[in-house]
């Protein structure tokens, strides 16, 4: 990680929320807002953070229950994290930023960009999929509701294998997503890992527009298995005019799969934004 790295944490009523800041970039630089996925925590962005470094402004949060930013109770919705997220922004004054969203942490800065339109510079998304209630069929929806109970009948040992290698393809990418794992209890992760679908689920249904206001860039694995995150693009790509690129080799972690071609991806589209 960068020397510059500095720890902060924002207050709420319900807990606090870590987030991590390097500002060694000039002060006209663009921020880059690094959105981990369900389950991960700040470091699955180590390899970015330590690329823009000096090249970019810099921010990671642990999302509210995740990593550090716990105890956290379950009761906060997509919007809420939206919210804290807008609002440590506000904290640290950051202006001109790029939301660059992996899995969940895309559906984060979707939520953000319909709550505060105008305020993204740029989205990059990361083996997510669109928020949009008309891509989905209403089994797909439901079925979000209903992953705690498959979750709990599979043993701890064997969710930490399917957990880790389900997303991963390189060894790197699968030892990162183990240790994300097993910080948690089984019972705490399976309950966070429900919680998280029902955000989706909740999102989703709320039927609202979720237009992208800003140049975006779409960024999936060719070997990701997770769901059905690769038709999702590719009906997202199509349905709203966002340039989609494979990422060779990868599965849903792809900017830990292979970070030197998201990180160039990235910053071509902050090239194409000044």
């Amino acid at each position: 990680m960068p020397q510059t790295l500095h720890e902060r944490v924002y207050h709420t009523s319900s807990g606090n929320v870590f987030y991590w800041i390097d500002a060694s970039a000039d002060t006209d630089a663009p921020w880059l807002v690094f959105l981990p996925g369900l389950t991960a925590d700040h470091t699955m962005f180590d390899a970015q953070m330590a690329y823009f470094s000096g090249k970019a402004n810099c921010l990671v949060w642990d999302a509210p229950a995740h990593g550090k930013s716990r105890p956290y109770p379950l009761d906060f919705s997509m919007d809420d994290c939206a919210r804290i997220l807008h609002a440590i922004l506000e904290a640290e004054s950051i202006k001109n930023l790029v939301l660059v969203g992996q899995s969940v942490g895309g559906y984060v800065a979707q939520a953000f960009i319909d709550l505060h339109p105008r305020e993204a510079a740029g989205f990059v998304s990361i083996d997510s999929a669109p928020l949009k209630r008309k891509y989905y069929q209403t089994w797909e929806v439901k079925a979000l509701r209903h992953t705690k109970g498959m979750y709990q009948f599979v043993p701890w040992s064997w969710l930490k294998v399917l957990g880790s290698w389900g997303v991963a393809t390189t060894a790197q990418g699968k030892a990162g997503m183990r240790s994300f794992i097993e910080s948690y209890a089984k019972e705490e992760y399976v309950e966070l890992a429900a919680h998280g679908y029902k955000m989706l689920a909740d999102a989703v249904e709320s039927r609202r527009a979720y237009n992208i206001d800003c140049p975006a860039l779409l960024l999936c694995g060719e070997k990701d298995h997770a769901g059905d995150v690769k038709v999702f693009n590719r009906k997202w790509a199509a349905g709203e005019k966002i340039p989609l690129v494979w990422i060779p080799g990868a599965g849903h972690n792809s900017n830990v799969d292979n970070p030197s071609f998201v990180n160039s991806k990235i910053e071509q589209l902050m090239v194409a934004l000044k």
